[in-house]
């Protein structure tokens, strides 16, 4: 070791007397130590850099950005749209006004289905379709917030890599909120901006499925239920919620070893369709089998939703099940602005605490106490 470097290590050695853990052993050495290294001449802090901020836009700044089919404002404009904050709410209120004449002209598909059905790789595949097909294909894949964090991990973006890479898609996935129906409670309005934006179809893929998760059924088109073979007892369960609503049944994962079961399944499920009311009248509800791994189905299935909708619009019924759609959006929206008042009025915030404490402790019937807020709530407002 040369003079420089066992003088360097000494140094280190002696460092380590003061930078040594508390956790270490007392006979322990350098191994123990932690060294910072001193900065580059000259060179400012991290923390003292100035951040660059980013500019506020305007409604009409939001407004020109989603029309020119600007992917940054238009992501912005979704965030604006999601956002609980009042001045948010206010702005991106006036920006949905003035983006709702330019929306309405998309085909929207909501997809849901059991756990593990493949529903983010069915997708990536159709997208990966339309978009070679011409198409411009918006996905908004919505994730369960956790209940006790509120946190989502967002991910359906990453599975679906090469949709992601197409400058045709734009994939925004959302929390939930807690919110119920499978879909994040601000997705209608995310679907008049990207159909603002020009995407001629939009893809909802809900969290899952269940007694509760059919919210996406007043928000879309046509409504695609997605399993696969072998879900018999999860199709049982949930057959009230979402099978009855469903305008066309496919199983995936028909693929390999598995395509004689995913035949049977849809064969079993056909008798089952069969018996059913169809939610759209005169339609008759197909059973299909697809793979998104091998595309195999995905287009027969995409002809079948081009069918749904001509079958629609010959009907009449593609108007007014919009119409129906934003009249029970604005009831929505009544029941939420109710809600966010009636907890932030000044007189039933305090008395709220004191009443959660008491029916907690068994001293006040629930009902009792939701009443008193009400009538506080009536009284003052």
């Amino acid at each position: 070791m040369t003079g420089s470097g066992s003088t360097l290590m000494l140094q280190r050695m002696e460092d380590s007397k003061v930078n040594k853990p508390e956790w270490a052993p007392s006979e322990a050495g350098p191994e123990f130590a932690s060294f910072v290294m001193k900065g580059v001449s000259g060179s400012t802090p991290v923390s003292s850099r100035a951040r660059k901020k980013r500019r506020d836009l305007s409604v009409q700044d939001y407004v020109a950005g989603v029309l020119e089919q600007n992917r940054t404002i238009l992501a912005r404009a979704i965030t604006l749209i999601e956002s609980n904050a009042e001045s948010h709410r206010e702005l991106g209120q006036a920006v949905l006004r003035e983006l709702l004449p330019h929306a309405g002209k998309s085909t929207r598909v909501g997809i849901t289905g059991v756990p593990g059905a493949g529903k983010s790789t069915f997708v990536e595949s159709l997208g990966v379709t339309l978009c070679e097909r011409g198409h411009r294909v918006a996905v908004l894949a919505v994730d369960p917030s956790s209940s006790l964090s509120g946190g989502s991990i967002l991910g359906d973006k990453t599975r679906m890599e090469k949709l992601a890479r197409d400058e045709r898609a734009f994939i925004r996935p959302s929390p939930t909120g807690g919110a119920l129906g499978g879909v994040a409670e601000k997705s209608r309005s995310t679907i008049v901006l990207c159909e603002a934006a020009g995407f001629d179809t939009i893809l909802v893929e809900t969290v899952g499925v269940g007694q509760n998760e059919t919210t996406v059924r007043q928000m879309v088109d046509c409504f695609l239920l997605l399993t696969i073979a072998g879900a018999g007892d999860d199709l049982q369960g949930i057959k009230k919620g979402v099978v009855e609503l469903a305008d066309i049944f496919a199983v995936n994962k028909a693929d390999g070893n598995n395509m004689l079961r995913a035949q049977r399944a849809r064969s079993e499920m056909e008798t089952v369709l069969h018996y059913l009311t169809p939610y759209t009248p005169g339609w008759k509800i197909p059973a299909l089998t697809c793979s998104a791994k091998t595309g195999d189905g995905v287009q027969e299935l995409w002809s079948r939703v081009e069918a749904f909708q001509e079958h629609l619009r010959l009907k009449g019924l593609l108007e007014r099940r919009r119409a129906q759609q934003n009249v029970n959006w604005m009831h929505e929206m009544m029941l939420q602005e109710l809600k966010q008042r009636f907890l932030h009025h000044p007189a039933v915030k305090p008395r709220l605490r004191e009443l959660e404490q008491q029916v907690a402790g068994g001293e006040l019937p629930a009902y009792t106490a939701a009443r008193d807020l009400l009538e506080i709530f009536l009284r003052d407002a």
